[in-house]
This record gives C-alpha cells, sequence and structure tokens, in this order.
C-alpha cells in the first residue's frame, strides 16, 4: 500500500479523499483493520487529521468500528448500493415540491453551477459540485428533517459515485438532466421538474451496478 504524503491544508478532508479512493481501488481491502500508526505515516500526517477523517467515513458508512479494534474496511456490495440508491429518488423530489420553484437568482446560480460541473474532471470535485447543486435547489425545503437524511444519503453513496465516476459518459448524463430540470422550472413547470430530478437520482444505477459487478 502506497500513497503521496499530502500537502498540510484542509488535512482531514484531504486524507478522506485518499481513503475512498484507496478503498475503491482496493489498497484498503474489504475486512482489512486500519492500522493507524502505519497509515499516518503512509499518507505524511499526523493521526489527529486521520482519526477525523476515518470518524467521518465510519458516517459514510465506507468503514466500521468496534471497540478495541478500531476501524475496519467495509465492503462495497451491491445488495447494500441498491439499498441505498433507491432512497434519494424518493427524498429529494419530494423536498423539491415542497421547496417549490426557486427565485430567478437561485436558477441563475444553479446554471453556473452546472457549467462548472460540465468542465470538473476529478471524480471527486465532480461529486461535491453536483452535492452543492442538489442542496442549492432544495435550499427552500422547509423540513429540515427531510433535509438531513437527503444530506446523510449523499454521504452514504459518496464511494459508489466515486467508482461511477470512472464512466466518463455518466458525467454529460448528469449535466444534461439538470438542464432539463432548470428548463421546467423556468417555465414554472414543477411537476415537470421533481419528475426530471426523480430521473437524474435514478440515472446512474445500470453503471454502477455494472461497474460493482465487474470488481
Amino acid at each position: 500500500m502506497t500513497a503521496a504524503p499530502l500537502i498540510r491544508e484542509n488535512v482531514s478532508d484531504k486524507v478522506a479523499s485518499a481513503l475512498r479512493a484507496m478503498i475503491v481501488d482496493g489498497r484498503l481491502a474489504a475486512g482489512e483493520r486500519i492500522n493507524e500508526v502505519h497509515l499516518a505515516a503512509t499518507l505524511g500526517v499526523s493521526r489527529t487529521p486521520l482519526r477525523e477523517a476515518l470518524s467521518g467515513l465510519c458516517s459514510e458508512g465506507a468503514l466500521t468500528s468496534a471497540p478495541g479494534r478500531g476501524y475496519t474496511v467495509k465492503a462495497l456490495s451491491l445488495v447494500e448500493f441498491e439499498q441505498i440508491y433507491a432512497i434519494r429518488p424518493i427524498l429529494d423530489p419530494e423536498a423539491l415540491r415542497l421547496a417549490g420553484i426557486p427565485p430567478r437568482a437561485r436558477i441563475e446560480r444553479l446554471e453556473r453551477l452546472n457549467q462548472k460541473l460540465a468542465s470538473a474532471s476529478d471524480s471527486e470535485r465532480f461529486i461535491a459540485l453536483d452535492d452543492d447543486w442538489h442542496l442549492a435547489l432544495l435550499a427552500d425545503c422547509p423540513n429540515q428533517v427531510l433535509m438531513d437524511l437527503i444530506k446523510t444519503f449523499m454521504l452514504r453513496t459518496r464511494r459508489y459515485e466515486i467508482g461511477l465516476m470512472r464512466e466518463a459518459r455518466q458525467v454529460t448524463r448528469g449535466t444534461e438532466d439538470h438542464v432539463r430540470i432548470l428548463t421546467a422550472l423556468r417555465e414554472g413547470n414543477l411537476k415537470a421538474a421533481c419528475a426530471a430530478l426523480k430521473h437524474n437520482l435514478e440515472s446512474g444505477r445500470a453503471d454502477v451496478v455494472a461497474w460493482l459487478s465487474r470488481r
């Protein structure tokens, strides 16, 4: 297991990003117990930001923890993916229905964000921008519990999405879906926007299933 030392800027976020990549490509194998001393030395960081990153990845479902055993890598699972991925196509359209048509300034901001998405080549940056886009779309949802659930599932799907981003055509499809959502909102058609949002959140399933099946 090798990795380049990390620049000390937003260290815990950079550590988490590096660890996600190591889990996806198998450098941290499913079932492997995390040796914090060795991993901190490999990444060139202290154990404090490493522990922050490990705790965050545990919340995302990428790791498990047990008293006296520390952290263990959780396997990517087709069963888990199918269960997790089915949730947001239910939650997000309902949040948009409750939020209603965004103001024009927000729609224009969403269009600018989508342009950044279209030019993003790094998978982690694309996923972060995509999350920002969806949260901005739903910003006026009055149900905070619903929004908290959506944020939780954003984290739970992240390591699967990193694998999906290896399929370049999926990036284009996502941004085109966003254009359809924004077009419906500009036309004042909330029902069509909710339907397009549901399609957007379902559209990556087949690519992830194929990727998981090849692993």
